[in-house]
C-alpha cells in the first residue's frame, strides 16, 4: 500500500563538497539580500526663479528662507530694484519642482503672485545652507 522504504529504494546524496558549496551559495545569497546597496541620489537641480507681483513688503524673502529651508533646499533670495523678488533653489529635484509649482505661486498670505519666471543654474553646495540676501 505505502512505498517501501527498505534498502533497495534509490538513495540520493550529494557529494561532499556539493553540499558544502551549496551552502556557501544559500549564506552569499542570504547577506546579499539583508545589506541592499544603499539608494541613489538624484543628482541635485538648481533653479534662479524671478517672481513678479506684490511680492516685496509683504514677507516674501522671510517666507521663502523658512520655506526652502522646511524643504531641504539651499540657495538665496533677495529683492531687486524692479520690485521683483529674485531667488536660487537648489537641492532635491522633487523638492526644487514644489517649490517651483506648489509653494512660490503661492506665497505668503499677504502677497499676490503673478508669474513665477524659473531659468536653469548651477547647482551649490547644501552645506551653504539657505540664505537672504541683499537688494540688487
Amino acid at each position: 500500500m505505502f512505498p517501501s522504504t527498505s534498502a533497495t529504494a534509490p538513495r540520493v546524496l550529494l557529494p561532499v563538497a556539493t553540499a558544502a558549496a551549496s551552502r556557501r551559495a544559500m549564506a552569499a545569497a542570504a547577506a546579499s539580500s539583508a545589506n541592499p546597496p544603499p539608494p541613489q541620489q538624484p543628482a541635485p537641480k538648481a533653479v534662479r526663479v524671478v517672481v513678479k507681483g506684490r511680492v516685496q513688503g509683504v514677507f516674501f524673502r522671510d517666507w521663502t528662507v523658512e520655506t526652502a529651508r522646511a524643504l531641504g533646499l539651499s540657495g538665496w533670495v533677495r529683492n531687486r530694484r524692479d520690485g521683483t523678488v529674485e531667488a536660487l533653489l537648489s537641492g532635491d529635484p522633487a523638492r526644487v519642482d514644489e517649490m517651483l509649482s506648489r509653494r512660490l505661486p503661492v506665497g505668503p498670505p499677504a502677497a499676490a503672485v503673478t508669474a513665477v519666471l524659473p531659468s536653469p543654474a548651477d547647482p551649490i553646495d547644501p552645506s551653504e545652507g539657505f540664505q537672504r540676501k541683499p537688494t540688487a
